[in-house]
């Protein structure tokens, strides 16, 4: 089951509607003072500025968590359905995002596919390497209305803006590939097997569902496990809540040191880890206890003990005859003997 975040952020228990928030409220129901920055996002453009009134350092907040090296792609619906405005709150996630980043060449590359009913990079992994650049250039993002061609655009993201010529790192540095979509409708071609396909490439997906989204498209989209990929909100004056979400999932913290019931070796996986057994031993149906490997011994028999075996076996028979042969002959003279001393 995707998680349907409400306006707050917090998980929506028992599967209940999501909890609708104006946007000119703070996800805690308060109204925003001139120096209180939670609410800053709501009034920032896409290009970064700061909110008025306040000081609100969006890499102050964010300096805790430093981000694990990522390939980072932005799959971002434009369609006939995205109103203006919300276009604008899309590209002010975008922004926020890019804060919580750590930006570089050697660090987190992003890149922008837009899409509709066609499909526009708007700019590339190798493009920008700094916050201020990458977010100049998401205030230049423009929709581009009509149709909803989702699997075109994750098929365009995966053969053109993750590959080593568009700035993606190669796979023997094993730097991870993000692809996020974001999108308020059902798509208009087919997702689940692009999806599969670009998954099978190595890019994790997250699948991110505003307001009318189709949550069959989402899980079909996104990476395993679905409560950690699928997100849903009803508006998209409530999406920057997200921003926070994606902190924890993209920051550089290993979830093994912060918790595991592994009872062996705990693997980080990304967001998320596995269950590892030590040598000797395999992994249980629970995927996390481990049991002795059972050992299967089969004896082979050496061929050449075999036939050393053979050799032996007519030497010693060749020998027993040899005996039997002199015991009998040794034999005949004795009774030959015993004639003798009888006659006399």
């Amino acid at each position: 089951m995707p998680d349907r975040v409400r306006a707050d952020g917090s998980d929506n228990a028992c599967g209940a509607p999501p909890y609708r928030l104006p946007d000119s409220t703070r996800a805690d129901g308060a109204a925003d003072s001139p120096g209180d920055c939670s609410g800053a996002g709501d009034d920032r453009r896409a290009s970064g500025g700061d909110h008025s009134g306040g000081s609100c350092d969006a890499t102050e907040t964010d300096s805790q968590c430093r981000s694990r090296p990522l390939d980072l792609v932005f799959i971002i619906d434009s369609s006939r359905s995205v109103r203006p405005g919300e276009f604008e709150k899309v590209k002010i996630f975008l922004a926020n995002m890019v804060d919580t980043l750590d930006v570089g060449s050697d660090a987190t590359r992003v890149a922008v596919v837009n899409y509709a009913s066609t499909v526009k990079i708007e700019f590339l992994l190798k493009d920008h390497f700094s916050k201020p650049d990458l977010k100049k250039a998401i205030s230049r993002i423009e929709p581009l209305a009509a149709g909803t061609m989702t699997g075109l655009a994750i098929k365009t993201a995966m053969n053109e803006a993750f590959t080593e010529q568009s700035g993606a790192r190669p796979r023997s540095r094993k730097i991870s590939k993000v692809g996020i979509i974001v999108t308020d409708g059902r798509p208009q071609d087919q997702v689940e097997e692009v999806s599969a396909a670009a998954r099978a490439t190595g890019i994790e997906i997250y699948a991110v569902g505003v307001d009318r989204a189709d949550m069959t498209s989402l899980q079909q989209m996104a990476s395993i496990p679905l409560e950690d990929h699928v997100f849903y909100v009803e508006t998209y004056g409530v999406i920057e809540k997200l921003t926070s979400k994606f902190r924890e999932t993209l920051c550089g913290l290993d979830p093994c040191a912060m918790g595991h019931d592994c009872e062996h070796i705990c693997v980080n996986s990304n967001a998320s880890y596995y269950c590892k057994c030590r040598n000797g031993y395999i992994l249980n149906a629970d995927k996390k206890t481990c049991a002795l490997k059972q050992v299967k011994v089969e004896v082979v028999e050496d061929p050449c003990k075999c036939e050393a075996r053979l050799a032996f076996q007519k030497q010693t028979q060749a020998a027993i005859q040899q005996l039997t042969a002199k015991l009998a002959a040794v034999s005949g003279r004795i009774e030959r003997l015993e004639n003798m001393v009888g006659r006399v």
